[in-house]
């Protein structure tokens, strides 16, 4: 009976698809769908630290508690997740870093940009960033905590909206209108503060100003009490890399502070991008010849 019963269905299936390309399509997908459901619970899992219940990770994704267990008994034996038994919590596996440290090894500048953001660290005493564009979000690849006691608005790993951060609104003011427009069309300007911009006008007027400095500032648009100054790091064909941030608290980083950590962030900018072989634009401040050619 159960046999008919599968052969019955596999018949259904068949009829509604028209014919067997369309099956196999429908159970590709299928399998399709089952990792892009795992991939969500990774994701969502990289998002605390201290881990999701099972009936956590059902609220935050939406998908049943059943097909929850049955993906996350899967990644853990591919050690993409554990379970905490003490805790009844899931959390990231070593596997899920083992593929992230690829990614970082693959962007080969990180080492060599690490001294750099140490001296930049070391001159502002406040902590220093260095973050990548990753699909209309920046991703921070490495962090260097200041002394001071300080809440980050994100952690390595993290993503933050580029229209919400200094270290996005710096990268964003290489690019053209129209492909800002693009991202802001995609991913949205969300409110994170009462501080954040959320005009799209406003937003092209915050990235002029700082094509005409060369660095961004964060007036506490991505957190509450926190500001960021920013700028970028550009590769061989002038295009930006990556962009580096320090960041403090609104009392630590007040107005007339802005313009001083400004220039140190961009000139330890400068520096990195000659270090790895980059060229500044023209357009860009600081653009005259010995800062293109190290060498005159």
């Amino acid at each position: 009976m159960k046999r008919d019963i599968a052969r019955r269905k596999h018949v259904e299936l068949r009829s509604e698809s028209g014919d067997q390309s369309n099956y196999q399509a429908h159970a590709k997908d299928s399998g399709v769908q089952s990792v892009d459901r795992a991939m969500l619970l990774i994701e969502t899992l990289a998002e605390d630290d201290e881990g999701y219940r099972l009936t956590d990770l059902a609220i935050r994704t939406g998908l049943s508690r059943s097909t929850i267990h049955r993906l996350l008994i899967t990644l853990e034996r591919r050690r993409f997740v554990q379970f905490d038994r003490g805790q009844a919590s899931w959390h990231i596996g070593a596997q899920s870093f083992a593929v992230g440290a690829t990614f970082v090894r693959r962007r080969n500048f990180l080492t060599q940009v690490i001294p750099y953001l140490r001296k930049l660290r070391d001159q502002t005493r406040e902590t220093v960033n260095l973050a990548v564009v990753d699909n209309g979000a920046m991703l921070v690849l490495t962090r260097l905590e200041s002394r001071e006691i300080m809440r980050s608005v994100t952690k390595v790993g993290g993503r933050v909206p580029m229209v919400a951060s200094g270290l996005g609104k710096a990268l964003l003011s290489t690019y053209t209108e129209e492909d800002v427009f693009a991202i802001i069309h995609r991913e949205g300007m969300p409110r994170l503060t009462s501080r954040s911009i959320v005009r799209a006008g406003d937003l092209c007027k915050s990235l002029h100003d700082i094509r005409q400095r060369g660095y961004s500032v964060d007036y506490e648009e991505a957190q509450i009490g926190l500001r960021c100054v920013s700028a970028v790091i550009y590769d061989n064909c002038s295009e930006p890399l990556a962009a580096i941030s320090v960041s403090g608290t609104a009392s630590r980083v007040p107005d007339d502070r802005l313009p001083i950590l400004g220039k140190l962030v961009q000139d330890v900018a400068i520096e990195i991008t000659l270090a790895l072989g980059g060229t500044i634009p023209v357009a860009t401040g600081k653009n005259d010849e010995s800062a293109r050619n190290p060498r005159i």
